[in-house]
């Protein structure tokens, strides 16, 4: 027998297998034929198996666009590791954010104060997208690859199996179909055969579909560990984020209330009256308020007194009209109180200039 031989007859009996089943799987379909049902075990652990599957895709689709909310980045992402290349490098949002904020600040002056809070903003920004970068990275490496790994290995895996058995149960089905219609001995006999045979090969088809779906429970058990490092990564990089927006927060609270407060109060008169409350619910601490008193405190001996102090000026002031004095940040002036004047305010001189200047904007000297 030549190989043209051997391959149309290998054609032929595939073609009448797979006529064979086609005419099983209709014949079942219209309520003509008997139907072999697997054993309440194996039916449960395909059930099982695709439940599994089902949660495992909508749980990782969900996690990507957790880690990646742009869905052109993510397809992007997904053609270069198809292609098995590095995806280019770019800024993540928080830190495209963050050099904005530097720019600004750089250009509107770091001496002046939305110049310097855009700066200490923007460098903030930078290191959450950094942090950003490490959630993505470890959240990839310990959760998400373990169970695309399971999707397209072990599930793979037990599709093939599961249609296998399906068409080895169609095959012992067909087999006895045939020895129903059966009429004389002889065709009884070979039925009878061709039934052990198909029988045997559907034993052996489910016991191994069966120890694949046994493993499921083995899948649980790995996707509980990557699960426990997601959240641990989720923890870390929210516990990072924390921290740097509460020394963010304490940053911008040494700041003069005018640039910190936004509400409608038509005073002039610069009032801190900040507080700032733990960002957290289940912090223990929370940030210190900063009170009028409080900022006030070293204030007051010199305003019992007739006397002056130096005083070094924290931030840029733009005098509001004659009666006060523009301040720039870093620079040194002597101050006084004057009877009458508001509680919030003293004199301040700098050579023949002088004029009113509010205290929040200025520290001691000894």
């Amino acid at each position: 027998m030549n190989i043209m031989d051997f391959n149309v007859k290998k054609f032929a009996a595939d073609a009448g297998t797979f006529l064979s089943r086609a005419v099983q799987f209709t014949e079942e379909k219209l309520g003509q034929a008997e139907k072999t049902e697997l054993d309440a075990h194996l039916e449960n652990l395909l059930s099982k198996a695709e439940c599994t599957k089902l949660w495992t895709e909508k749980i990782m689709k969900q996690t990507e666009v957790l880690l990646q909310p742009n869905p052109n980045a993510r397809i992007e992402e997904f053609v270069y590791e198809k292609l098995d290349r590095k995806a280019p490098s770019r800024m993540n949002n928080p830190e495209l954010l963050g050099q904005y904020m530097i720019d600004a600040g750089n250009e509107f002056g770091p001496g002046t104060a939305y110049g310097n809070a855009l700066i200490k903003c923007g460098e903030t920004q930078k290191r959450i997208g950094t942090a950003d970068r490490e959630l993505i990275q470890t959240s990839a490496i310990n959760f998400l690859t373990p169970l695309r790994n399971f999707i397209e290995g072990d599930y793979k895996t037990i599709t093939k199996e599961r249609k296998l058995l399906q068409n080895k149960r169609l095959d012992l089905d067909a087999a006895k179909t045939r020895l129903k219609k059966a009429k004389v001995a002889e065709a009884k006999a070979a039925s009878e055969q061709e039934v052990r045979i198909t029988q045997s090969e559907f034993d052996r088809q489910a016991e191994i579909t069966r120890l694949l779906l046994e493993g499921i429970n083995s899948t649980h058990a790995h996707h509980l560990r990557c699960l426990t490092d997601f959240v641990d990564a989720q923890m870390t990089y929210y516990a990072q984020c924390y921290q740097y927006m509460l020394d963010l927060q304490k940053q911008l609270g040494s700041f003069p209330s005018t640039f910190r407060s936004n509400n409608n109060q038509s005073s002039s008169t610069p009032v801190p009256s900040v507080s700032a409350p733990s960002v957290l619910a289940s912090a223990s601490a929370s940030l210190p308020s900063v009170s009028n008193s409080v900022v006030t405190s070293g204030f007051n001996e010199l305003k019992a007194s007739s006397g002056s102090r130096k005083a070094r000026v924290l931030y840029d002031y733009d005098a509001a009209n004659s009666s006060e004095l523009s301040l720039l940040a870093d620079e040194v002036i002597r101050v006084y109180s004057v009877p009458g004047m508001d509680s919030d305010w003293l004199m301040g001189e700098r050579g023949n200039q002088k004029g009113k200047v509010p205290i929040t904007y200025l520290e001691l000297l000894n």
